[in-house]
């Protein structure tokens, strides 16, 4: 089973793109706390960015709605792809792909963090690597 539920802060705004067919890709780097035990039980927090990419419908309700800091709770799979880069050599990916996001906070707290949220609570990803053939081309990266 591949399922990830994540819940953390926006790290910057998301970035929007569209393939070559018009998919529109949304991707940003949701910073979640984790704590860990240093010495004798002395616990200290720390945050790991992970890289989340959202698909068609649900990449524009991101990139419409949020905002650097905005808090949401994310559903999906991981996936690792790789890619030749620019200096030949293979390099390799590992992301969230979300099927669900759900704003989290209160309406006040997310608006006054900058964002013009619309009242869908969370939207269900259609697209993506699971559910349809995507060839090279599409793949925005």
């Amino acid at each position: 089973m591949n399922k990830v539920i994540l819940a953390g802060r926006l790290a910057r705004d998301p970035e929007m793109r569209y393939t070559t067919s018009g998919k529109a890709v949304a991707s940003f780097n949701l910073a979640v706390n984790r704590r860990f035990n240093r010495n004798a039980g002395d616990q200290q927090q720390t945050a790991d960015f992970i890289p989340i990419v959202a698909w068609e419908k649900l990449a524009e309700i991101c990139g419409n709605n949020l905002v650097k800091g905005s808090q949401i709770l994310v559903e999906g799979r991981m996936q690792v792809r790789s890619y030749e880069g620019q200096d030949g050599t293979k390099r390799y990916v590992t992301e969230v792909v979300a099927n669900e996001i759900e704003f989290m906070g209160s309406k006040q707290q997310r608006e006054s963090s900058g964002g013009s949220f619309t009242p869908v609570e969370s939207a269900p990803s259609t697209g993506g690597f699971g559910g349809s053939q995507v060839s090279d081309d599409d793949i925005p990266f």
